[in-house]
């Protein structure tokens, strides 16, 4: 079983950064790849960065220049990092990750999700 957890969000003025992590935990797999989504009411879940399966990164449009995606060495955990905010980036981020395990059958890749984390923007 995966468990990830963020840490960092808030409220920031316009112009202003968060710091975004999260962290993977739990034991009999390995993680394939992580990434950032966010989602607003009535609004479908949106990727807003990602590591990709070649390890290139991969960002919305709408945060591209502004947020910078990392992780550390053992692919465990990841951070963003959110510079030049607007109101428009308030949302609940949500840190994803692409799983592998080892089962009766073979290597099996699944999504975990973590809780979400809020970052409100104020004007």
């Amino acid at each position: 079983q995966v468990q990830l957890v963020e840490s960092g969000g808030g409220l920031v003025q316009s112009g202003g950064s968060l710091r975004l992590s999260c962290v993977a935990s739990g034991s009999g797999y390995t993680v394939n790849r992580m990434g950032w989504y966010r989602q607003t009411p009535g609004k479908q879940r949106e990727l807003v960065a990602t590591f990709t399966w070649n390890d290139k990164t991969e960002y919305a449009d709408s945060v591209k220049g502004r947020f910078t995606i990392s992780r550390d060495s053992s692919k465990k955990t990841t951070d963003l990092q959110m510079n030049s905010l607007r109101p428009e980036d308030t949302a609940v981020y949500v840190c994803h990750a692409v799983i592998e395990s080892l089962e009766s059958t073979g290597w099996v890749k699944s999504d975990s999700w973590g809780q979400g984390i809020q970052v409100t923007v104020s004007s």
